[in-house]
């Protein structure tokens, strides 16, 4: 059965942050002091400065309580994720684009930074495309713009990290509903941001949500599913050399790549081929 995409909360329905929007409660002025209000003297200039002044420090109080309540609610995503409570972290992860809106309004990149977290949410944590699309597709335009238009470059590599999750959940998305072509199409364009952010950071691109191996095996899968068999063979060998060199030619995490590879060999008609990768992963399963 087809998911329906969820209907993210709104503040208006969000009690918790109604305050935010609230004309602060006046306190009734004594009587005494309504005479000095209406009829102001020589230092009414600097009242009138005060009283700004105040103002603007309670805008500043308003907004500083969400801005907490979203560092909290990011800090228990990542702990909920980390004890696979799947669905509870995503619907932390609904909470916090609640907050970045309220911070930073609609058409901010950071509120689609957290719309694009959301929807890698349904993806990686729920397993539910559907959802996953709508909401990277949402974010897009805004995180294209602001990083046509940004200066900064620690805001660029931001906008680029975002870029690159978006652009990757699209094209999963799309191949778990066996649409290779536009799968191969959006990882094109997650794999061109990485590019251009390995450049901006002079090569590192360290603890992105998105890894290169992920991207790799995901351009190999994508590769496959519209028959490309010679690229999809290159980016699983890729996949299996990053993996070696990180952690060791003995690792288990080969076993699925050097099955998925065989599988890619036989549709090649290299049999001898498919047959050797078979034996290195029944060796890993062996060790």
């Amino acid at each position: 059965m087809r998911a329906s995409p969820i209907r993210i909360p709104t503040v208006s329905n969000d009690i918790d942050w109604d305050f935010c929007f609230r004309s602060p409660q006046q306190t009734e002025i004594p009587a005494h002091q309504q005479t000095n209000e209406l009829c102001p003297t020589g230092g009414s200039e600097e009242n009138e400065e005060e009283t700004k002044a105040k103002e603007e420090e309670e805008a500043m109080d308003c907004m500083s309580h969400p801005k907490d309540k979203l560092a909290q609610s990011q800090k228990r995503v990542a702990q909920l994720i980390k004890e696979k409570m799947n669905t509870q972290a995503n619907k932390e992860l609904i909470r916090c684009v609640i907050l970045s809106r309220i911070i930073f309004g609609d058409h901010h990149w950071k509120c689609a930074r957290a719309l694009t977290n959301l929807a890698y949410g349904y993806l990686t944590l729920r397993g539910l495309p559907v959802q996953a699309k709508k909401h990277a597709a949402s974010a897009k335009s805004t995180l294209l713009t602001w990083k046509a238009n940004t200066t900064s470059n620690k805001e660029k590599e931001e906008i680029l990290e975002a870029l690159v999750m978006l652009y990757y959940t699209l094209g999963v998305a799309w191949l778990l509903q066996n649409r290779g072509r536009e799968a191969y199409f959006n990882l094109q364009k997650a794999e061109r941001n990485m590019k251009e952010l390995k450049e901006l950071r002079k090569g590192g691109v360290c603890e992105l949500e998105v890894s290169e191996k992920d991207l790799t095996l995901a351009l190999g899968r994508a590769s496959l599913a519209i028959h490309r068999l010679n690229l999809a063979l290159a980016y699983f060998g890729k996949a299996i050399g990053d993996v070696i060199a990180a952690k060791s030619d003995r690792t288990s995490d080969l076993i699925s790549l050097y099955e998925e590879t065989a599988q890619i060999e036989q549709l090649r008609k290299n049999h001898n081929q498919a047959i050797q990768y078979l034996q290195q992963m029944l060796l890993r399963y062996i060790s």
